[in-house]
């Protein structure tokens, strides 16, 4: 086909004319470009930068130590050494000690009682009591883990050398005194690692954010300068030729924020991936265009920009919450439970983790994959509704 061929064909084929049509209108304002480029790349750096290091380190401890013995002492440097703990204030009383937590200067108190060594070097039980801010579980759940493992593992030293005192071969002393041990075998993220827990999920959330906003701007901006009878006519009077050959120029951009994203997971971040990755290639795209086409439900329901940039900022932005990521979906209530089937990002995670943490087979996530087809589905059924609202004045201008 030679050039001059081509180019009519471009010109007159109505899937071309509104692709390029819409290639116009992007070049023409900066808003297209940083809700496409500029908006997601730039959180993908912000959320990595929060996220740099992989789990909350070095988080503000204070010690009450009433016995001031080398015992006690001792007991301070390991809670110190935790990597989850730095022991940052000393106090003379707990009253003091919880003014500062309560002004959040330390995040968790640990009390040595009075007579705590004395006790010890008699053989009789002490109790170490630990005061944790839970306001932030995520904080107060690390903190716990590292107190108390610091603890334990001391506890268990000192029993061990009071039973090596008393005579006790070692072998004999271990099994009496850690008469149980736990071999704890984690499957998934053994690392607790902090970035693959959030990181992964937030990430992808960002590209829906942006996906679904910039979408409903560049419908709604149809609909409210009224421009939607041109939009047609490019089309050919075919308003699915309209609705795919405005929104492929974003589908592409929004894959380029796609690849980024996987080069930070899985390159940057090293998040582990044991299953196939084309699997979780081919959920992007489906990810990104159920967005777009829910973009086109928004403002064919509702034919007003402004309410339809709304809703889509709390659709999207729930999604998390209702995910199962944050808070386990097993253990929500029927109803949230039941909500939380109406967001595609809810089935994004679920192919996510199927195929990069657990490894599963590809057909495992072929389910989830299949269920964005009932949000195409329900977005199509609306096309007519789109046009009539494109072609009637009654709509125009209205923010």
């Amino acid at each position: 086909m030679s050039s001059g061929k081509r180019t009519s064909f471009f010109q007159h084929n109505p899937f071309f004319r509104v692709f390029f049509r819409e290639i116009d209108r992007m070049s023409s304002s900066t808003v297209y470009l940083f809700t496409t480029l500029i908006g997601p790349l730039l959180s993908f750096i912000v959320l990595l930068s929060i996220f740099s290091e992989s789990i909350p380190r070095n988080l503000p401890v204070g010690i009450v130590d009433l016995d001031n013995t080398s015992l006690s002492r001792k007991i301070s440097m390991w809670v110190g050494a935790t990597p989850e703990a730095e022991i940052t204030m000393h106090f003379p009383n707990l009253a003091e000690a919880s003014q500062q937590m309560s002004e959040g200067k330390i995040q968790a108190i640990v009390l040595i009682p009075e007579n705590t060594e004395k006790n010890i070097l008699k053989g009789n039980s002490q109790k170490i009591p630990v005061y944790i801010n839970n306001t932030n579980m995520l904080v107060g759940g690390f903190l716990q883990k590292g107190i108390y493992k610091s603890l334990a593992t001391l506890s268990t030293g000192v029993k061990l050398q009071m039973a090596l005192k008393k005579g006790l071969p070692q072998e004999t002393a271990m099994a009496k005194v850690q008469p149980v041990k736990l071999h704890q075998h984690v499957l998934f993220n053994p690392y607790g690692n902090y970035s693959y827990f959030l990181l992964t999920a937030l990430l992808p959330l960002m590209l829906i954010v942006f996906t679904l906003l910039s979408n409903v701007f560049a419908i709604g901006t149809e609909v409210r300068e009224g421009t939607g009878p041109d939009w047609l006519e490019h089309s050919g009077g075919s308003v699915t030729v309209a609705v795919t050959g405005k929104l492929l120029p974003y589908t592409l951009l929004f894959l380029i924020d796609a690849i980024v994203m996987n080069v930070v997971i899985f390159v940057q971040m090293g998040t582990p991936l044991r299953g196939d990755f084309w699997m979780l290639a081919m959920g992007e795209l489906a990810l990104i265009v159920t967005y777009q086409l829910l973009a086109v439900l928004l403002m064919a329901a509702f034919a007003n920009l402004r309410l339809a940039l709304s809703l889509a900022s709390a659709y999207s932005m729930m999604a998390l919450t209702f995910s199962g990521l944050t808070f386990p979906a097993i253990g929500m209530p029927a109803v949230a439970r039941g909500f939380s089937y109406v967001f595609p990002f809810t089935y994004w995670i679920r192919i996510f983790i199927s195929q990069a943490i657990r490894g599963e087979a590809a057909a495992h996530a072929i389910g989830y994959v299949a269920i964005f087809l009932i949000f195409v589905l329900l977005s199509v059924a609306l096309f007519p509704r789109l046009k009539r609202v494109l072609q009637q004045e009654k709509y125009w201008g209205k923010v």
